[in-house]
Order: structure tokens, then sequence, then C-alpha cells
């Protein structure tokens, strides 16, 4: 893909009273920093679906999802980098393009917005493969990029490590990422997920996607790895509190390092609360920063 820098994908090593006291050292992949839209877990699921729509001959790409999906942002941009139109159903059609600066930009990045009736969505955002619109054809990718080569391209993110970590944290949407992720990671490692929506059924979702994918043997030998974190969803999806906002604001002002209120910044608190009360000690742990940061939209 074109003016993606994965260099930028650094892994840094930040330091924190929490971690000190109990010998754990930390590092935090660094994947928001490889482009200001098409950031983090955006673009490695995007990735291979982009190739296989310019190999294929395909006009452009369909894809799905809520009013402040990072992932539409994404798609918006990878297909303006690479000259393929975009279209995105957005659910609720009680919003326009200019109803928050998500919308706008995906708009600003030349995708054509169409908005779905909440109780339409559903159906339709799981749509994946070929499309006819208007005597063209489109590749339809699921919402949060959930399919085979969403997968795929998410596997790569630990071939970037010295992927010899005994835990992997990561916030979990879609499930795409951390299967990717699980399905990449040594026997050694338990991978932490932690999601952002209420009552999500982690590894249900998993399986599911994985029956629907070409990873179900994979995931039968890997899914003993997994442990959910359920309890940081801080009300549910896109909801926050101001304890969250808090913590955000000083995780930055420790470490630098920018957190998100829909995703990162759950997930980087849910690591925390794991290793104050589950006591973990004496690990080396890798937290994957999916990107998010809407400071630039």
């Amino acid at each position: 893909m074109e003016a993606i820098n994965i260099q930028n994908s650094v892994v840094q090593e930040i330091h924190l009273k929490i971690l000190n006291d109990r010998n754990n050292k930390l590092f935090i992949k660094r994947d928001d920093l490889i482009h200001p839209y098409i950031s983090g877990n955006k673009w490695r699921k995007l990735r291979y679906n982009i190739a296989i729509c310019k190999e294929s001959s395909f006009q452009g790409i369909v894809t799905y999802g809520g009013a402040y999906s990072n992932h539409v942002v994404a798609c918006a941009a990878a297909c303006q980098l690479n000259k393929l139109k975009a279209i995105g159903y957005i659910r609720g059609d009680e919003l326009n393009s200019s109803s928050n600066k998500v919308l706008r930009k995906c708009e600003e990045l030349g995708m054509e917005l169409i908005f779905v009736k909440r109780t339409e969505f559903d159906a339709m955002k799981k749509e994946r493969n070929a499309l006819q619109i208007q005597n063209e054809t489109y590749l339809s990718i699921p919402e949060g990029g959930a399919n085979s080569d969403g997968i795929r391209g998410c596997m790569e993110i630990l071939s970037e490590t010295d992927n010899d970590y005994d835990l992997i944290a990561l916030a979990q949407g879609t499930t795409t990422t951390s299967l990717g992720v699980l399905l990449s990671a040594p026997k050694k490692s338990t991978v932490l997920v932690i999601p952002v929506l209420k009552g999500y059924q982690s590894i249900l979702e998993m399986e599911t996607l994985c029956e629907n994918t070409d990873y179900f043997e994979a995931w039968q030998e890997k899914k003993c790895q997994v442990k959910p974190l359920t309890d940081c969803h801080f009300g549910g999806y896109g909801k926050t509190t101001t304890e969250l906002e808090l913590f955000i604001e000083d995780f930055k002002q420790t470490t630098g390092i920018p957190l998100d209120n829909v995703y990162t910044g759950k997930a980087m608190y849910g690591l925390l609360k794991s290793i104050q009360e589950d006591n973990v000690r004496d690990k080396r742990i890798l937290f994957i920063h999916t990107g998010g940061i809407q400071e630039n939209y």
C-alpha cells in the first residue's frame, strides 16, 4: 500500500511503579504511529484486502461501520491512496456526513456515505466478497475488517517484535486483531483480550469468526491461550467515565503515549488492573497499541 511507513511501528518499553514493584517489563507495540488515518490494526486488516482489490481489478471497496468507526476512516484513506472508489454503509439513518468529525473526514477522503436504518444494518455488516453496484464491481469488507485477509494481516504484528512474551494484551472489538495475534503467538504466551463492548462473549465471537474463515483448525489448537477480561468496558462501546478519562490523561503525562477512550484506554486500564489484582510478577508483557487516536480528524 502506498504511503504507509511500517518502520514507524516501534516497540517501546515503558516504566511504571506498578510494573517495577512486581519485576514486570512492559513493552508497547506502537502501531498507532503507522499513519494518521490508517493506523494500528486498521492498516493490518486492510493491507491484503486492498491488494486483492487491485489485483482483481475491482473498482472499489464497500465497508460498514458506526458513526465513530476508525475502520471506515481508514478504508476511505486507503482507497484514496490507491485510487479506488469507496462506499461506507453507516449505522443510523438519522445521521449525515456533518454529524461528527469522523464522518466529515470520510467524506473529505472521497468516500460515499450511505446511512442505514439500525434495524437493517446488522444484516449487512458481515457482507463479504464481491458486490455489483451500478455496473461496477466492489470488494465488500465486513465491519471492522473481519475476514480471512484481515486476520492474515494481523498475524504479522508479532513478527515485527521478538515475539518472546509471557503475556500479550490488546483491545477487542470484532476479534479480528486478537485472532491474528493469538494464531501467531508462541505457545508460552497468554493473550489477554479486553473487549470494549458490554456483555461481549469473546470466546464465542472468536470461534464464530474462525468458523467463517480459514482458521478454525488453528483456533482449536490455540484457544486455550486466550484470557478475556470482560469488566473494563466502562459502560459499553463508545461509553466513557471520568475515571477512564483521568486514567488516559495520567498515562499520557507519565509515558508520553496517547490512548483513546474507545479501545486502547480501556485495554491499558484492564491490563494494569489485571497485573495488580492477579499479582502478575516476573513477566515480559507486550501491549499492542491498535491506534484509533482521532486528534488528527
